[in-house]
Parts: structure tokens; C-alpha cells; sequence
């Protein structure tokens, strides 16, 4: 029988590692025999990308706090019904950079909006339907923000706001896994890739374990 699928979201501010970590989840998982879907939010689906230039180009007119939650969760009800969902069905697992729980914490944390109108959207859109682990990958506020600089690339609308800002999105990141042991892992992203990466993989193989 053919093993059912499992979703797994990687969480975490700029500059904490998820797309060199997200790499490294797809080849462990694919090591141990499974067929695995890799996507991201915003994005995932024609509709996605299109949202994500939107809503992260600075070239592109601001909009407000609302408008860009909805369009968040508009990218998400698409990336459920054509990506996500369809592939758990097929018994795929689905690795994800990022999902409702960056909601929590970007547009709740930092832009304010009351966490019981984001849980609305989110039983709306999901139903049931939640990541069976979340990596939370943290450091320090002003450590991500460097990393990012160093990246060599402009800065998005994100990642132009301010420190109060990414401290607000830290908090609720971390609020929400402490909530929640059993689902969320935090990993310490302030160390090297290669060590984040063997934490990442422990857990792995400690869930998949536990899901047989």
C-alpha cells in the first residue's frame, strides 16, 4: 500500500535559511524513497506568482494591511486546490516554503490584523486541512536582516520594513510553535547551513518513524 502523504512547512524571517534548508528536505525525503512535491507561498501556481510580484515589488503601489491578507489567503485557497491537495491525495509529501503560519506572524505580528480574523480565513480556506510539521527556522532579528543584505539582491517590500517589525514577526512565529510542541520545531538558525540541516534531518527521521 502505497504510504499516504504528509505536509511539512518551513517557517522563518528573512534571512534565516529556508530555500538552502528547503533543498535539503527534498533530498532527504527523496533518499528515503518518497515522492515529493516542493512549492512555496505566495506562489505555487500561475495565480501565486502573479500575487507574489504584486504584493512583494516595490515598484508595485502599496496596499493596505486587509487587502494584502486576503490576497495571501486568495493565493492559498488556489495553491490548495490545484497543488497541495492533489498531490497528498497521490500519497505525495509536500514540502512548502512557508504557509498560513507566515500569515500569523507577517500580517498578524507585523501589520496588527487580530489573530481570530486570520483563524477565520484560515478554517474557511483549509478546513481541516494543517502542516503535519512545521520547521520554524529563528535567529536574531538584526542577524536575518544582515543575511539578507548580503544576498546581493534588492530588498522587497517585506523586507524593507523595520526592526520593530521583524521583532513583532519573530514573536508571533515563536508564540505559535510554543503553542504547539508536537507540531512545531524550532531550529536554531544562527549556526551553519550544514548543522541547521543535520538538526532539520533528525526530526525527520523522528517523525517519519512515528508515521509508519
Amino acid at each position: 500500500m502505497k504510504q499516504s502523504g504528509r505536509f511539512i512547512t518551513l517557517e522563518g524571517p528573512e534571512g534565516a535559511g529556508k530555500t538552502t534548508q528547503l533543498a535539503r528536505v527534498q533530498e532527504y525525503l527523496q533518499a528515503a524513497g518518497l515522492s515529493v512535491v516542493v512549492t512555496r507561498e505566495p506562489g505555487g501556481t500561475a495565480l501565486g506568482e502573479s500575487l507574489r510580484e504584486r504584493l512583494l515589488s516595490p515598484q508595485q503601489p502599496a496596499v493596505t494591511a486587509d487587502a494584502e491578507l486576503l490576497l495571501m489567503f486568495a493565493a492559498r485557497a488556489e495553491h490548495l486546490a490545484t497543488v497541495i491537495r492533489p498531490a497528498l491525495a497521490r500519497g505525495d509529501w509536500v514540502v512548502c516554503d512557508r504557509f498560513t503560519d507566515a500569515s500569523y506572524a507577517y500580517q498578524g505580528g507585523g501589520r496588527g490584523i487580530a489573530e481570530d480574523r486570520i483563524a477565520a480565513l484560515e478554517d474557511w480556506v483549509q478546513a481541516e486541512l494543517r502542516p503535519d510539521c512545521v520547521f520554524l527556522l529563528d535567529l536574531p532579528v538584526e542577524q536575518g536582516r544582515l543575511r539578507a543584505l548580503q544576498r546581493g539582491v534588492a530588498p522587497d517590500r517585506f523586507e524593507r520594513e523595520g526592526r520593530n517589525f521583524f521583532e513583532r514577526v519573530r514573536q508571533a512565529y515563536l508564540q505559535r510553535a510554543y503553542r504547539d510542541p508536537q507540531r512545531y520545531r524550532i531550529i536554531a538558525a544562527d549556526h551553519p547551513p550544514e548543522v541547521v540541516g543535520r538538526r532539520i534531518a533528525s526530526v525527520l527521521f523522528e517523525r517519519m518513524t512515528a508515521w509508519r
